[in-house]
């Protein structure tokens, strides 16, 4: 899969190196944790509230 998209985000200093830490101790990549909470959200609420609003209003 090609990345081409980017997301910049700004969290507190401690919270980053936390997180960091983490991913470092279990030997995982913190842009892999990353896209896959992504994933796992998307798919969570993907068919949520907004989509049925948008369905509803295009009968």
């Amino acid at each position: 899969m090609t990345k081409t998209a980017a997301l910049r985000i700004r969290i507190e200093p401690t919270l980053h190196q936390q997180f960091i830490d983490t991913c470092k101790a279990q030997d995982i990549k913190a842009s892999e944790v990353l896209r896959d909470f992504m994933r796992q959200f998307v798919a969570q609420n993907a068919g949520g509230k907004q989509a049925q609003l948008f369905r509803e209003n295009n009968k």
